[in-house]
């Protein structure tokens, strides 16, 4: 679809998904934040990934650490010396471009994107934040927000161990928020400074024929997780990293790239880390992170296999995946198609008329029942076709109509959002008519 991301903006702007960080100052690049909708998006995707990752296994446990680590932290990870990027400045214009970006048969000569004129040389730009913590000026210390998440699981890896009784292979899952000085934030959310980050540290024993197998497994449980809520097999894909890509940790990795417009982007990444992470911090800390091995008596510095997926960018391809403009009689309808577990609102009470007491209190009443078991949205604008067209920019599965028919039958017009299609259904039998349209229907796009 031409412009898809142009599509997506305006619609996320429009319906309260995703906001310019700081518009009413002008913005700040690189950040973003998450309206009424977008916010129950986010929430619905990290709800469904902690499901799926912990809550319906007994070898994966949980952990939240703290954004702000000591600064040996990222020196023995590797961040402060090789977390970075390479830059080319214009000479004229003074604006920052990334220097893999240029590197196209367009830009030969190195030329300025936006002056055209010539770029200085090619060097390389740490992409951690720095802050400092500290009561007095002059006795600050320097400290960086997390680059990544990752660490925060490694540098835990003791405690977890004796706190839970876990047994390798195990795994720690985590989502939370990292940052990063991006040269070139854009394309909405899909590279930001502040983004959100669920990920998994999968701890094996340390060889290859493990690594191979644990590599292999996690790659397609990822894969299918992101089927089962509906993206598009045609939109994914697996991509193998080149020896010379690779980040300073993996020694293999793979991304789960979703096409976004003509343009396959990266999604989540697969690593086999080795031993780096625990090695690098039982080095630099003093800190044995050994694991004895109650069947093979030994002890050994395990491998880590690493998921790590971008909760916003996540949030982004959903949407993007969902999108859909359908012709009918009268106008272009937009509509979207989101798995109804992703959905902001699954479901949307409105009374037929706003001005008619009778049937507003009965829809309040629905509305009220409805709302301790799902997120629900409350209707009463405009006419009912409207209505209609709000919720389905909105991705809400289905809506429910009280007209005058149901204060005499107890029931309702059930509206599906795909289909168009109507049906009456009992207001008793609600509850149950719904929990079986949201939690089977799959909603697979091939």
């Amino acid at each position: 679809m031409e412009n898809i991301l142009e599509k997506i903006t305006s619609l996320a702007k429009r319906r309260g998904f995703i906001y310019p960080g700081s518009e009413i100052y002008g913005g700040l690049s690189g950040t973003w934040d998450y309206g009424p909708m977008g916010v129950e998006l986010k929430r619905n995707i990290k709800q469904l990934f902690w499901r799926s990752i912990v809550q319906q296994r007994d070898n994966i446990v949980g952990i939240d650490t703290a954004i702000l680590m000591h600064p040996r932290v990222w020196e023995a990870s590797g961040h402060v010396e090789n977390f970075t990027d390479p830059l080319r400045e214009c000479s004229t214009c003074k604006k920052r471009f990334r220097a893999d970006a240029l590197a196209t048969e367009k830009n030969k000569e190195g030329l300025c994107p936006s002056c055209n004129a010539p770029l200085g040389e090619t060097r390389q730009f740490n992409l951690l934040m720095e802050t400092s913590l500290g009561a007095v000026e002059n006795d600050k210390q320097k400290v960086y927000l997390r680059g990544e998440i990752t660490q925060g699981v490694h540098v835990n890896f003791k405690q977890v161990m004796q706190s839970s009784r876990v047994t390798i292979p195990f795994g720690v899952a985590q989502i939370g928020k990292a940052f990063r000085n991006e040269i070139t934030p854009g394309q909405l959310s899909f590279r930001s400074r502040e983004f959100e980050q669920m990920e998994l540290q999968f701890y094996i024993q340390p060889n290859k024929k493990e690594a191979t197998h644990w590599f292999d497994y996690w790659k397609q449980e990822r894969m299918s997780w992101y089927q089962s809520l509906g993206l598009s097999k045609k939109l994914l894909r697996f991509r193998e990293h080149n020896p010379d890509e690779r980040a300073h940790y993996a020694q293999s990795a793979c991304d789960i790239e979703f096409k976004l417009g003509n343009e396959w982007k990266e999604m989540e990444g697969i690593h086999n880390r080795g031993d780096w992470d625990l090695r690098r911090h039982q080095e630099y800390s003093g800190e044995d992170m050994r694991y004895f091995d109650p069947e093979s008596k030994e002890r050994y510095i395990p491998w880590v296999i690493e998921t790590s997926g971008g909760v916003d960018r996540a949030a982004l391809f959903f949407l993007a995946n969902a999108y859909s403009e359908e012709k009918t009689d009268k106008e272009v309808r937009i509509v979207l198609k989101l798995h109804p577990q992703l959905a902001p609102y699954k479901v949307a009470i409105f009374p037929l008329l706003s001005n008619k007491p009778e049937l507003v209190t009965l829809a309040r009443s629905v509305y009220d029942d409805l709302k301790v078991m799902w997120m629900v949205d409350w209707d009463d604008r405009g006419n009912v076709g409207k209505r209609y067209r709000y919720q389905d920019e909105a991705g809400t599965p289905y809506c429910i109509t009280v007209d005058f028919d149901s204060l005499n039958q107890n029931d309702v017009t059930v509206r599906n959002r795909d289909t168009m299609k109507q049906e009456r259904v009992l207001i008793s039998e609600l509850p149950d008519y719904l929990t079986n349209k949201l939690n089977t229907s799959n909603n697979v796009l091939i």
